[in-house]
């Protein structure tokens, strides 16, 4: 794939970037170390100061990021503008609570024998992000955030459909004030990571990606003996019990499955309602997904635009017409539009059963699968079933109910009568297939740390 920005919502290639030469990418990496040598030995209290004025900048910019930011990828600019209020929101949480988060942790030395026992968190080095295009500059600031607060330096190979976005955060932590090179964008392809992060050079590898993608740096990682976070799919269950309120819970189901276009890990994708109130939950929720207006992401009064690739909107229509071909029922939605960009309008299935080929894969785009379940274990019985462990929602207000959600869902996150989502203060992954390691909260910036033990005898 080119490097380069395409427009989501007419396919006219906009501009279009050379990727670097060999030797240019053994110059940057060449930097990157000789960078950590020394950045690695600044105060976090500086480290802060440089976070502070990047919020800052990024705040005065925020409208014209968020302008490129849609440009790329085609979300709407309201959703563009709350990501990038996210990413000053992760900024300056990280100045404010990283240096707590850096303070050395003292032990019982007197249990081991010495005078003092402490553990000392110190940073390991250069650190390869491979992101997505899906929230371009939210997924790789959360990376970038904590793990610049902690004295590591990073690189990032962005997806290749986003490479001004990718370029914008370089000059960003540049213009506040950042040594060089301690933060840089690599146009390089996807072909080009596993040279990456064989080298010794580079100490650890963060990916928010497609399971393939995961499997493939975990292994080379792996071989390497690196640590590596990933995260990965989702297809998050949405259950709704009886005692719910359903007017809130079909407005968030609504958010759920069609923010960001339909296109996050993190989308409420399976919808599975109790059949006490399955047939009113169906009813409201159709009628609202209906409602939501389809067009130029640019435009105000635009709810949901064009997915951001020509081969994205293929895969979820691939998707649907499978499924509608084996039986499946679209309440609304279910054709993409003829015209130009690529657009697919929001759209509810039922009748969906394991021989289509969604009931077991993750459907990129705004489409929701609704089954009527008889119990709160049925629901969980179903939502288990499935590969990935990312999210979860449950909306209840029945506490018997909310305690065994807890405890039994198996997913990284578990959000009770509100959307999930990511927050700076809490930490973010999933389990099974949806990956392991957490980004986020003091979690996230000790992934990548070398939690050293420290015994002082007399």
């Amino acid at each position: 794939m080119a490097i380069a920005t395409v427009s989501p919502l007419t396919g006219e290639v906009l501009k279009t970037f050379d990727e670097l030469t060999s030797e240019e990418l053994e110059d940057r990496l060449a930097r990157a170390a000789a960078a950590a040598d020394s950045y690695r030995l600044t105060t976090v209290e500086q480290r802060t100061q440089w976070l502070d004025k990047a919020a800052e900048r990024l705040e005065r910019a925020a409208d014209s990021v968020a302008e490129l930011i849609t440009t790329e990828m085609g979300k709407t600019f309201r959703a563009a503008q709350e990501e990038v209020a996210k990413c000053v929101r992760g900024l300056r949480y990280y100045a404010a609570e990283g240096p707590g988060f850096l303070r050395t942790e003292p032990g019982d030395g007197a249990s081991v024998g010495a005078k003092q026992t402490f553990v000392s968190y110190q940073p390991i080095g250069v650190v390869l992000a491979v992101m997505p295009w899906n929230l371009p500059l939210w997924q790789a600031m959360r990376f970038a955030a904590p793990a610049l607060t902690a004295g590591n330096v990073g690189i990032l190979k962005h997806a290749s459909n986003v490479p001004q976005t990718a370029l914008y955060m370089e000059q960003l932590f540049r213009d506040a004030g950042f040594p060089d090179d301690v933060f840089q964008t690599l146009l390089i392809s996807s072909g080009r990571v596993e040279q990456v992060l064989r080298d010794e050079r580079v100490k650890a590898a963060t990916l928010t990606g497609s399971e393939p993608a995961g499997r493939s740096v975990a292994a080379i990682a792996g071989e390497e003996i690196k640590k590596v976070v990933l995260e990965l799919g989702g297809s998050d269950p949405f259950i709704v019990m009886p005692s719910a309120d359903l007017e809130r819970a079909t407005d968030v189901a609504v958010r759920a499955r069609t923010l960001n276009n339909g296109q996050s890990c993190i989308n409420g994708k399976r919808f599975f309602a109790h059949s006490d109130i399955y047939d009113a939950f169906l009813e409201m929720f159709v009628a609202k997904m209906g409602e939501l207006v389809v067009g130029d992401p640019m435009d105000e009064k635009t709810d949901v635009g064009p997915l951001a690739t020509e081969s994205g909107r293929a895969d979820v229509e691939s998707y649907v017409d499978d499924a509608l071909g084996k039986g499946a029922t679209a309440h609304v939605g279910g054709k993409r539009p003829d015209g130009p960009g690529w657009f697919y309008p929001p759209t509810v299935l039922t009748d969906v059963t394991p021989e289509m080929n969604m009931y077991h894969e993750e459907v990129f785009g705004p489409v929701a699968q609704v089954w009527p379940v008889a119990s709160l274990a049925e629901a969980l019985e179903l939502a288990n079933g499935h590969p990935y462990g990312l999210g979860s929602n449950l909306w209840s207000e029945d506490s018997a109910e909310r305690e065994l959600f807890i405890r039994d869902v198996q997913s990284g996150m578990a959000f009770i009568n509100g959307n999930t989502t990511s927050y700076p203060e809490i930490p973010f992954g999933g389990v099974k297939l949806s990956g392991y390691g957490r980004e986020l909260s003091d979690l996230g910036m000790r992934e990548f740390m070398n939690a050293k033990t420290v015994w002082i005898g007399d």
